[in-house]
């Protein structure tokens, strides 16, 4: 079995593969836009449903049916992702200092929606506003991560990187997927 930071870069470069443009801004001819768009708009069952899903489920090694739902949704919000970034997601998504928290770009209530959110089609409604206050620029490794495996301790870390001190995060708070890939 892959572990968390082997499937969210395998996340990536499926979704990375879909794109219309290379990060070098030439062409990419595997491009798949209309899959894209099928998933952008999709459920989380239309997404179980999508071959580009099932195309990810063998990228990700999974075996069990019971990993679809959570591929699903990983599926359907990288696809609403138009620019990976680097910053972790809940920082770029929280306040610029603790002094201004009122100018965060997800509010806080909203943010503590995501960070409850259940199930996985609470979690791709909420993980989808945040890639729309995000720009549609997000981190695609961690979004990746956090749909793969949404644990306390990754709730924990996008708690610590949205008020910016994930310097503090405790112990037992997964590294973000971008601080373990140099």
């Amino acid at each position: 079995m892959k572990s968390i930071r082997e499937r969210a870069a395998a996340a990536a470069r499926w979704w990375r593969s879909l794109q219309p443009y290379r990060s070098d801004g030439t062409r990419n001819p595997s491009a798949d836009r209309a899959a894209l768009a099928r998933l952008r708009h999709a459920d989380l069952f239309a997404a179980m449903q999508d071959p580009e899903t099932f195309a990810l489920f063998r990228d990700l090694r999974c075996h069990s049916p019971g990993e679809l739902p959570a591929v699903a949704l990983c599926a359907a919000v990288l696809a609403s992702v138009r620019e990976d970034r680097a910053q972790h997601p809940a920082r770029t998504l929280g306040p610029p200092s603790m002094n201004a928290v009122e100018q965060a770009v997800m509010k806080r209530l909203r943010f503590r929606r995501l960070i409850e959110a259940p199930t996985e089609e609470e979690r791709l409604i909420a993980l989808r506003r945040a890639v729309v206050l995000g720009g549609g620029g997000l981190n695609v490794r961690e979004l990746a991560a956090a749909c793969i495996d949404w644990s306390e301790a990754r709730r924990r870390r996008w708690i610590f990187e949205y008020y910016n001190a994930g310097f503090a995060a405790p112990p037992g708070a997964e590294p973000s997927a971008e601080e373990s890939n140099p």
